[in-house]
């Protein structure tokens, strides 16, 4: 596939979504590179439904814009936005670095890719609003039907949104740019509603009033991920974030109700009452709002209590259960102390036993190994007593005494 510069210059060959995609699993393993390619497809659905009479060229430049873009984007998330180089992305998608930088001005802009559309479509919405239509009222439809997106998102897409806001909120740069969008879209609506009221844009009330806005825009992204987060999807989660904002709107109203006369310029004193009642009628919806909103924050304030309540119950008993069988287990292990004791005495008893009586049999050994020869000895001396007497008498014998024996009267 090719694809054209931004502005106009050679084309170049894009990579095919086989090597990306091989690129990408190497990169994030194949879980994420097939939610990106979900993402990458639902995103492409969205361009053709926003922009559905562009031609070929323009829809090619959009998909290489939106191709360069997801991919950035699904790199930042995994590896932060200060540890990926624009080359990177370049090499990843398979253009030029000057092909980035011709759809991107900057690397935050490769996060922030809607700026200049979601400008135009305030200015659009503020310029085209309807017939007693107030400012806030006008932007908040153009809100709402960004919300549609919200029904078909695949459950891929979702597992993104917190990760890409955690990245902004940790990324001074990103967060810098967040702000910038904010500053020059109150910029544009300061200009719009000061053009409505024909007034100074430096005047208080202009000012003031695109400033709340504005902040619509800011609640809307705030508003998706708490839904999101607390596990809201399709149309429940659509429902949740325009509720919102509507919520915020009637506030809004309330407090620019005069402005809103301002900017519509309403003269006759019956056009004066009905906005009136209208400002009313929104300042009840408002209180009625906030008081659902404080019963619902006391609730869940009470809940939270009775839930540490209930765990710092549960964590007495557990350690009461703890510390009682901690005193079984010593008292087991005494015992078992105890017993060893005992056992090793009476071991030590009986071996001092076996001991004595083996050396007592010992002892006797001795002394009968010394009688045995002792009787040996007297054995020997009678049998040369015999020998010696028998060979007395014997015919021619010398009857001579051997040294060694006695006669029976030679005694001492």
């Amino acid at each position: 596939m090719t694809a054209e510069g931004a502005e106009g210059g050679p084309r170049e060959e894009i990579s095919d979504d086989a090597r990306i995609r091989g690129v990408l699993e190497r990169e994030l393993g194949e879980e994420l590179a097939h939610a990106f390619f979900v993402a990458r497809a639902t995103q492409e659905r969205w361009e053709r439904r926003r922009h559905p009479d562009d031609g070929l060229r323009e829809r090619k430049k959009r998909r290489t814009r939106q191709q360069i873009s997801d991919v950035a984007t699904t790199l930042f998330v995994v590896r932060g936005f200060d540890h990926v180089k624009v080359s990177e992305i370049a090499e990843t998608v398979g253009v030029s670095e000057k092909t980035v930088y011709n759809y991107f001005p900057t690397k935050e802009s490769l996060v922030f890719d809607r700026t200049d559309e979601t400008i135009e479509r305030l200015t659009a919405a503020l310029r085209g609003r309807g017939a007693g239509e107030s400012p806030t009222r006008a932007v908040l439809r153009a809100l709402s039907d960004d919300m549609d997106d919200l029904e078909d998102l695949p459950e891929e897409l979702y597992m993104f949104f917190p990760l890409f806001s955690e990245m902004i909120a940790t990324t001074p740069a990103l967060r810098a740019a967040w702000l910038d969008l904010q500053s020059r879209l109150v910029e544009v609506a300061t200009g719009e509603l000061a053009r409505l009221a024909d007034v100074d844009p430096r005047e208080p009330e202009p000012m003031v009033a695109a400033r709340a806005i504005v902040a619509l825009t800011d609640l809307s992204f705030a508003s998706r991920m708490r839904h999101i987060e607390t596990g809201l999807r399709g149309r429940e989660l659509r429902g949740a974030v325009v509720g919102d904002l509507e919520r915020a709107a009637r506030l809004l109203d309330a407090g620019l109700w005069s402005f809103n006369l301002l900017s519509q310029g309403a003269r006759t004193h019956r056009q004066v009452r009905e906005a009136a009642a209208a400002a009313e009628d929104a300042r009840r919806q408002v209180q009625k709002a906030l008081r659902q909103a404080r019963s619902a924050w006391r609730e869940l304030i009470r809940d939270e209590r009775a839930d540490a309540r209930r765990a710092r119950g549960e964590a007495r008993r557990d350690g009461d259960v703890a510390r009682g069988e901690q005193r079984g287990e010593a008292h087991r292990l005494r015992a078992d102390a105890r017993r060893m004791r005992a056992e090793v005495k009476r071991e030590a008893g009986e071996l001092g036993r076996a001991a004595g009586e083996l050396a007592q049999q010992a002892a006797y050994e001795a002394f009968r190994a010394k009688l045995e020869k002792r009787h040996e000895a007297i054995r020997a001396r009678h049998e040369a007593m015999r020998a010696a007497a028998a060979s007395r008498e014997r015919p021619g014998a010398t009857h001579e005494r051997p040294r060694d024996v006695r006669r029976p009267d030679d005694r001492a």
